[in-house]
């Protein structure tokens, strides 16, 4: 009976107990995201005096980043990755709200060309969960390709999401040489002592998938507004799963590749 037990413990029981583990690092790993979704559905059902909804967000975020340096959550190297995001978020949202992809509508002080200032804390965010989770899950690269073949790569799909306007879009290009690139790279992460490993190409495509979901959840709650959104709230276009896929892309090797120059000088 005790082998019975001790063979259905570790055929059932302990993987149950690995998928928990490996959730709740996930889940604290997603703490700035998650203060983020709060407080726009907090904002949206309740409005905030004196300030308009999107200067208190970016109050919020300020505050939320601020503690999580402060508490030790996150070091002073991840602020300068999440503050690098910060920035590219933004110039990616300068141009983007200009070709009329998406808009903010709400009024806001701290507006650029009609763009919130906190909506680079939500690029900021997608950085900070990756930095949270590669120091929680003890994150190591198996294979990873050279620095003069990953960095090209990034400029090269950051890029394409401004001149797609102007010239073909070479996205699909772009994702077939992702995985020609990264077809032997895996990712390996560590729970409860025990190490596990998935390939680089499916976390790329997990990641992108539950950000969309996270869209869908951001614009429910008024963070942006596509055109289809203007009359009443819709389902995000599944097609923009491929658009996520390929930041979380860019957002995992500019991580990736600052983390190798580190531990190098180190």
């Amino acid at each position: 009976m005790d082998v019975e037990y001790s063979t259905m413990e570790s055929k059932v029981i302990r993987p149950l107990k690995q998928l928990v583990c490996f959730g709740w690092e996930q889940a604290l790993s997603c703490l700035f995201p998650v203060v983020i979704f709060a407080s726009l559905a907090l904002t949206k059902i309740i409005p905030l005096p004196i300030l308009p909804r999107y200067d208190w967000l970016l109050i919020i975020c300020i505050l939320m980043q601020w503690w999580m340096v402060r508490s030790g959550l996150e070091t002073r190297d991840e602020l300068k990755v999440i503050t690098l995001f910060h920035l590219i978020g933004l110039a990616l949202e300068l141009f983007k709200t200009h070709m009329g992809s998406w808009s903010y509508p709400e009024e806001g002080y701290f507006k650029i060309l009609g763009v919130p200032l906190y909506s680079g804390f939500m690029y900021a965010s997608v950085a900070s969960f990756l930095c949270q989770a590669w120091r929680r899950l003890k994150v190591e690269l198996i294979k990873w390709p050279s620095f003069w073949v990953v960095v090209p790569l990034a400029a090269a799909i950051y890029l394409n999401f401004f001149t797609h306007h102007y010239w073909i879009d070479i996205r699909w290009w772009l994702s077939g040489l992702v995985i020609i690139v990264f077809w032997q790279s895996w990712v390996t992460y560590e729970v409860n002592g025990t190490r596990y490993r998935m390939p680089i190409s499916l976390s790329f495509v997990l990641i992108g998938f539950f950000i969309w979901i996270a869209e869908n959840i951001a614009t429910f709650f008024g963070a942006w507004e596509y055109p289809n959104q203007a009359e009443a709230w819709s389902l995000v276009h599944l097609g923009k799963v491929s658009s996520w896929l390929l930041l979380v892309i860019v957002s995992f090797l500019i991580v990736a590749t600052l983390k190798l120059v580190k531990d190098r000088r180190d």
